[in-house]
């Protein structure tokens, strides 16, 4: 049956492909000759054990090219000649009764063997040679190609196999110079429908080859046949033929964005060039709403790019002549980029499916980074030209402009605000003083006005006086639904750019954004980046009216949460709460106070005058409630891990300001983690060492927290601690911090250190990358240790053949090959450290007969040791015997894995 004559062909092919070698040389004729045979015999199909067998030949051919078989080429045109069969050596072999099967297959054949070539892995010496002898055969095939093309007598099945077939080999890069005319007729082939496809693939390939620029005189006379499809296009758009209009787009685009720079070098045929820009303008701008009505358009894109790019590498003098010309023709790109990125009506958006508006809004933003590009050529001009026609629009009593011709233009500011500095333009003003008089009803438009005026925060923050006519604007939009995204951002812009400049306008904003959040209009996420919002702008208040504002603020759902913390546990209740600490943990990320009075230096503050810190205010009356929270959703991790992040944004904004809450926050963190160990609880404590590791008044309390975790996380490892790699991971990082930034904590005779080292040997043995990470990471800590902690360095002299032995089996296969890097800091740290015990190491467990791995050698491992043992100061030397040996022990080495 077909499905096993495949299997035979496919397993033929993959046999010639790696065991060549296996076949001795005086049976390659036969195979070649049997190969021929069933390709012959299989003409007729089934197709898909043709295909393979050709790929098979063509694999074959590859490795006898060119020494054993010169002209492989002109040997298979003729091997599909009219023959005899001859029943005694060829017994597969058919009488030459189908001509037609048998041209496709010898198609078939031509097709697949450049094919097989490209998709190699070939040294780059031998790609050279086999390139170069398949080029020489390039002339014959480019013959019987154009010849096949031609004739009326081929069926439209031999002619596309012909375009393909071309198509293959103009990715060798053949000469332009020889497929010229065969090129040409492939245009001729676009005005057969069965055809346009397959042609324009051909043609698109061909004319996509660099090589063609060596022939310039081809290139050129390529231009008139592309113009000469202008036609042809203008009407399939206008018939809304979107096949059409999407393959003559692809042709013109190749041609003009490949060789844009030579083009324009040939000034002789400007307006033939002109002419061919224009023409991908018109496909710019080519009817419809994408990706509903047309998908041509998003193909020019990056022509403009290129071209712009090209046009802007002249020298000055060259490059004003080429501006003069081109200038007008990216002004007409602009109204037409306006155009193509305007919202349908309501009506026709609504029954849009929402890939199609997701696909819409992509090519939109595709659309914006152009605008964005193309202000670098026409600079203030355009700004100019939209804030004139923008005015028109509002202004002119007489202008009665749709929604989206608004939109259009405020989105083309936008997208140059968004990335370009524009504080110089002197149209920003009066597009600021234009903006308020926009209506906002239409959502998509109103979306569009948030997003400019928050591309315009930091010009803002240079012109405060505008503040006060943008700002009730930004509020309107706050408190609706539909523009959540749009508004938040833009307020959390403006609250973050402008912070200095908002008090007269802090209580409306305080004012709308605790109504929108009591009243919880917007989605949880978008919660979050108002509280952020408002951080910015409490912290930029006079420091004696920061926390009367901050208690308004969070008084309300402080309540919730008491009320929420009375209740029994639910899943109700559990996002409830998790909602309203993420949003204190947003707070508390972006409120950053200075503690002191205005005008006060740290030095000169008394401490009459000093301020506590807002945070530690509140998070000292909350906290009770919190260990309240905490005692009832101890085993949920998702709550515990919202309680920790109250904390630990607390912590990364207050830095050492947080010390009046770490004895509190010390005491709470020993208590849930004692009693159900969970990795958020470490990573908090991981932070706390960071911050408060050398100030002498919190380390009693942060050591005894650190003997807390470390009893109670080796309680775990005891117990089994495969099935919490998250806590396995936090806490090997925990260590390895402690290790970096105080090491004395491991002084303590409450820390078993030796217990510690095993926790981290059980680690290394875990499946999971991130856990062997931090597992590494805390051995090359505690190594660079030892030689001034005597109670470490003797655990290593105990156990450093242990820690050896599991990094080599690691290293060996035990562990995935991206870890190798991690292996090897390991392996140079002991090298570092002990490299008379490392040597004593490495010697007793490689001589272990098939360990590391059976792959390799007793000489490849005492090599792969001495290597190790000569370097302790180059790591990327260390690496890459490191690297080598585990593709050894994995038998991969020049394998082709090897390079990935």
């Amino acid at each position: 049956i077909p499905e096993i004559q495949f299997f035979g062909a496919s397993t033929l092919h993959i046999k010639i492909c790696r065991h060549w070698r296996d076949l001795p040389a005086e049976q390659h004729e036969d195979l070649r000759i049997q190969l021929l045979s069933h390709i012959l015999h299989f003409s007729s199909g089934p197709r898909m054990v043709l295909t393979r067998l050709c790929v098979a030949l063509a694999s074959m051919a590859l490795n006898l090219i060119p020494q054993a078989w010169s002209k492989p080429v002109a040997d298979m045109v003729r091997a599909f000649q009219p023959q005899k069969p001859d029943s005694d050596d060829n017994p597969g072999a058919k009488p030459y009764q189908d001509p037609h099967a048998h041209c496709l297959a010898l198609l078939e054949l031509l097709t697949v063997l450049p094919e097989e070539f490209q998709s190699s892995r070939l040294a780059q010496a031998r790609r050279a040679q086999l390139r170069e002898a398949l080029a020489g055969e390039w002339a014959v095939v480019c013959g019987m190609l154009r010849q096949l093309l031609q004739s009326q007598d081929s069926s439209v099945q031999v002619k596309e196999k012909v375009l393909r077939c071309l198509s293959s080999w103009v990715g060798l890069n053949v000469s332009l110079g020889e497929t010229q005319e065969l090129v040409q007729d492939c245009f001729t082939a676009l005005s057969n429908p069965e055809l346009f496809d397959t042609a324009v693939e051909t043609i698109v390939t061909a004319i996509s080859q660099p090589d063609c620029q060596r022939f310039i005189n081809v290139l050129l006379s390529l231009i008139p046949l592309v113009l000469g499809l202008y036609d042809q296009l203008k009407t399939a758009a206008q018939d809304r033929d979107m096949e059409t209009t999407h393959g003559i787009c692809r042709i013109a685009v190749a041609l003009g964005e490949t060789h844009s720079r030579v083009l324009l070098d040939q000034v002789d045929h400007w307006q033939e060039n002109l002419a061919l820009v224009n023409m991908i303008l018109f496909c710019t701008g080519i009817p419809g709403h994408y990706p509903v009505n047309e998908t041509t358009s998003s193909l020019t894109l990056t022509f403009w790019y290129t071209l712009q790019d090209d046009i802007l590498s002249f020298e000055a003098d060259k490059q004003a002549v080429y501006l003069q010309v081109y200038k007008p023709v990216y002004f007409q790109l602009v109204d037409v980029l306006l155009l193509k990125s305007q919202y349908p009506s309501q009506e026709e958006y609504a029954y849009w499916s929402s890939d199609d508006k997701e696909q819409f809004r992509i090519y939109r933003v595709d659309i914006s980074d152009t605008l964005m590009y193309v202000y670098e050529m026409l600079g203030a001009e355009l700004l100019s030209n939209l804030y004139d026609r923008l005015g028109r629009l509002l202004m002119d009593p007489q202008e009665s402009a749709a929604w989206q011709d608004t939109e259009a233009l405020l989105f083309g500011f936008q997208s140059i605000a968004e990335t370009i500095d524009v504080n110089y333009s002197d149209v920003i003003p009066g597009l600021i003083g234009l903006i308020p008089r926009i209506n906002i009803s239409n959502a998509m438009l109103a979306d569009t006005v948030m997003y400019t005026i928050g591309s315009l925060a930091e010009w803002l923050a240079d012109h405060p006086v505008m503040l006060g006519g943008i700002l009730p604007m930004v509020l309107r939009g706050l408190v609706k639904p539909e523009l959540s995204v749009s508004s938040i951002s833009t307020l959390k812009r403006i609250c973050r750019e402008c912070r200095q400049d908002l008090a007269p306008y802090a209580q409306d904003i305080l004012t709308v954004s605790q109504d929108v959040l009591v009243k919880e209009i917007h989605e949880s996420s978008q919660c979050m980046w108002l509280m952020q919002a408002l951080g910015f702008l409490l912290s930029a208040l006079p420091a004696e009216e920061v926390l009367g504002r901050l208690h308004s603020l969070i008084t309300p759902h402080i309540q919730q949460l008491d009320s929420l913390a009375l209740q029994e546990p639910n899943p109700a209740n559990k996002q409830s709460i998790i909602h309203i600490l993420g949003m204190l943990s947003s707070l508390f990320t972006t409120l950053d106070v200075n503690r002191h009075p205005d005008g006060l230096e740290e030095e000169d503050a008394s401490p009459s005058q000093t301020i506590q810190n807002p945070i530690v205010v509140v998070l000292q009356q909350v906290l009770p409630l919190i260990q309240n929270i905490v005692s009832k959703w101890l085993h949920d991790l998702e709550v515990v891990e919202a309680v920790c992040g109250v904390f630990d944004k607390s912590v990364r904004t207050l830095l050492h300001d947080f010390g009046p809450m770490v004895a509190q926050l010390s005491e709470m963190l020993g208590k849930i983690y004692r009693t159900y160990p969970q990795a958020p609880a470490l990573d908090l404590t991981r932070q706390m060492i960071h911050i408060f590791a050398g100030e002498g008044q919190h380390i009693s309390d942060i050591r005894s927290l650190v003997e807390v975790l470390t009893s109670a996380t080796l309680s775990v490892f005891q117990q089994g601690p495969r099935e919490h790699p998250d806590i396995a991971e936090s806490f090997m990082y925990l260590h390895a911090q402690i290790l970096k930034r105080s090491p004395d904590l491991h002084l303590s005779a409450k820390l078993d250190v030796k217990a510690l080292f095993y926790s981290g040997i059980l680690s290394i043995k875990f499946p999971e990358t991130p856990t062997v990470k931090a597992a590494c990471l805390f051995f090359t800590e505690f190594l660079s240790r030892c030689k001034d902690m005597p109670s470490l360095c003797d655990v290593l002299q105990r156990d450093g053949k242990l820690l050896t032995e599991t990094v080599l089996q690691g290293v060996g296969g035990g562990s995935s090959r991206s870890l190798v890097e991690h292996f090897s800091e390991v392996l140079l740290s002991l090298n570092r450290q002990c490299p008379a015990l490392l040597s004593q190491w490495l010697a007793e467990t490689l001589q272990t007969p098939g360990f590391p791995s059976a792959h390799v050698t007793a000489e490849q491992k005492y090599s792969f040791s001495q290597q190790i043992l000569r370097e302790q100061t180059n790591k990327r030397r260390v690496k890459e015997t490191v690297k080598e040996f585990s593709l050894l022990c994995r038998g991969l080495q020049g394998s082709g894995y090897s390079e990935c």
